[in-house]
C-alpha cells in the first residue's frame, strides 16, 4: 500500500488542494439540512471527472469519520492496476460556511485547502451524493455501495450536464474484484 501525500482519490478534492481554492463554481448549490453523521462511513466512488492525482485508479473509496477537533478525517483509497497495489491519501475536511450546509475545505497536505461541495444528496436514506470541486473541472458521485440504480446515474448526468459540467468525460470506476 502506497500513501501519497496529495490526494489521488475521490474524496474528491485534490483540485482544490491545486488549486487552493475553497470557493465553489458560480450557479453550483450546496445542499442545505445536511447531517454530518449520517454523511460518514465508506462511500465508493461510482464516477469522476478524471485528474492526475487519480489516473488509474479504479476500486475507489472515501472514509468520513470524526476528528477530534471537530472535524471529519478523509481517508481515500484506490487501486492501481498497473502498479498492483493501493494507493491511500489521508486527509481533513471542515465546514466553510454551517453543519448544516454541504460545503466543506479538504486538505490533504499543510494549509492548501480545496473546496468540497455536496450539490445533490439522497436526504431520506444518504446513499448517493454529487460532489463538485471548485470549478466544473471536477465532479464526482459517489455512493454507498459500487454501483447506483438506473435511474441515479441518469439522474446525476442529467443535473451535471444542465449545471455545465462536461458529463461526456466522466470516468465510471471498475469496482469489480481484484483478480
Amino acid at each position: 500500500m502506497t500513501r501519497r501525500p496529495y490526494p489521488i482519490i475521490p474524496a474528491l478534492l485534490i483540485a482544490l488542494l491545486l488549486a487552493g481554492c475553497v470557493g465553489r463554481p458560480e450557479g453550483i448549490q450546496p445542499v442545505t439540512g445536511f447531517d454530518k453523521s449520517r454523511y460518514l462511513g465508506t462511500w465508493y466512488e461510482i464516477a469522476r471527472l478524471d485528474h492526475s492525482f487519480e489516473e488509474g485508479l479504479s476500486r475507489v473509496t472515501a472514509d468520513y469519520s470524526l476528528r477530534e477537533d471537530g472535524g471529519i478525517a478523509v481517508i481515500n483509497r484506490g487501486y492501481s492496476e498497473e502498479e498492483g497495489e493501493w494507493s491511500v491519501a489521508d486527509g481533513k475536511a471542515y465546514f466553510v460556511e454551517d453543519e448544516q450546509t454541504g460545503y466543506l475545505k479538504v486538505s490533504f497536505f499543510g494549509p492548501f485547502y480545496g473546496a468540497y461541495v455536496i450539490f445533490g444528496l439522497d436526504k431520506a436514506n444518504y446513499e448517493y451524493a454529487f460532489v463538485s470541486g471548485p470549478s466544473r473541472d471536477y465532479l464526482w458521485l459517489l455512493a454507498r455501495s459500487p454501483q447506483v440504480s438506473d435511474q441515479v446515474r441518469a439522474d446525476f448526468l442529467e443535473r451535471a450536464d444542465r449545471l455545465g459540467f462536461n458529463t461526456g468525460e466522466l470516468i465510471f470506476v471498475d469496482h469489480s474484484p481484484i483478480p
